[in-house]
């Protein structure tokens, strides 16, 4: 496979506070996360109300994805918004659930009720899925990344076509992904990692 990495690294540091050095400490995992799943695999932080993609790595056999870096999408559309704002302050989820939530297609969260029983599963299981959200063919799986304090800064995400039936596995590869990066910018979780975290060789 073939991945295209980019590299608008001005607009990086603009639109994303330390964007520049949580890519340059991530890009190692999100090459090893590419690696074992050849599909797109994507880094994004929280901005307001909106995820900013601060890096991408495109797989060109996959579903197509048009994210260039800087991008923005609404938090309750796609799979890093999804972890992103299950980890937020309980205020601003709450306010972010009372405001109008955008659909882009029919499979779009738009009930504050569902979005709530969405994010409390993304924060039972570490994991979020976003199936068809933004586009009727992607499928995307992502995990949080935390900080040194242990707060949420990042999400990793791998996206593959709405089909794809690699979901189980791809679960524990992006959350190995993200606890790799969480451990480089200093995390240091109070639960080792299991084998349940553990990617496979190969998908």
């Amino acid at each position: 496979g073939v991945y295209h990495v980019g590299l608008r690294l001005w607009e990086i540091a603009a639109l994303a506070p330390r964007g520049l050095g949580l890519r340059q400490v991530a890009l190692p995992y999100l090459e090893d996360l590419y690696e074992a799943t050849h599909e797109n695999v994507q880094l994004a932080v929280r901005d307001g109300g909106e995820v900013v993609y601060i890096e991408w790595l495109a797989a060109r056999s996959s579903v197509g994805v048009h994210i260039r870096v800087g991008a923005r999408w609404p938090l309750h559309a796609t799979g890093v918004g999804l972890a992103l704002l299950a980890h937020g302050e309980p205020e601003f989820q709450e306010a972010y659930r009372a405001g109008p939530l955008a659909s882009f297609t029919p499979y779009t969260i738009t009930d504050p009720a569902r979005l709530r029983r969405v994010l409390a599963e993304v924060r039972r299981t570490g994991a979020a899925v976003s199936d068809r959200q933004v586009t009727d063919d992607a499928l995307s799986v992502a995990a949080p990344v935390h900080g040194p304090d242990g707060t949420v800064t990042a999400a990793v995400s791998v996206v593959v076509p709405h089909a794809d039936a690699r979901v189980p596995t791809l679960v524990p590869a992006v959350r190995l992904a993200a606890r790799g990066i969480s451990r480089a910018l200093g995390w240091r979780p109070d639960i080792p990692l299991t084998g349940e975290d553990r990617p496979p060789h190969t998908c």
